[in-house]
């Protein structure tokens, strides 16, 4: 349960950096108050987290070949299309969860993602790896 929560944690901290950073990403700015723009943020992280557990092993399965020609390169624009796959359920459910140009915004938003990801999950602690 604990390793659960880590993990939408860090999710919820790296698409919180990734509207930060990235102009074409917003993620609860509409909200009034403070507490209903973390509930959106964290809620939209349990939804990235299902598609990348759901959804993420199909894609990579799919595209390998596109991976393996690009030496990894690739897995960018797959972690883009979850993204993208999270836009769109976020839409069907009214969460304000934004991307305006699929390529560049999302590319750029699955870059930072990796990135604050990977430091996060360095830095916080992981029972798995015992």
């Amino acid at each position: 349960m604990q390793n659960m929560l880590i993990k939408v944690g860090v999710n919820a901290v790296a698409l919180w950096v990734a509207a930060l950073v990235v102009n074409g990403v917003r993620l609860g700015e509409d909200a009034d108050k403070l507490s209903t723009r973390l509930l959106t943020i964290v809620l939209v992280a349990i939804i990235f987290g299902v598609v990348n557990a759901v959804v993420k092993p199909i894609a990579t399965f799919f595209s390998f070949p596109a991976i393996i020609l690009t030496l990894g390169l690739f897995t960018f624009i797959v972690n883009a299309f979850m993204l993208q796959i999270t836009e769109w359920i976020c839409s069907a459910l009214n969460l304000d969860f934004t991307i305006d140009h699929f390529f560049w915004n999302a590319v750029m938003a699955a870059l930072v993602i990796t990135l604050v990801s990977m430091v996060l999950n360095f830095v916080l602690p992981d029972d798995d790896k015992k």
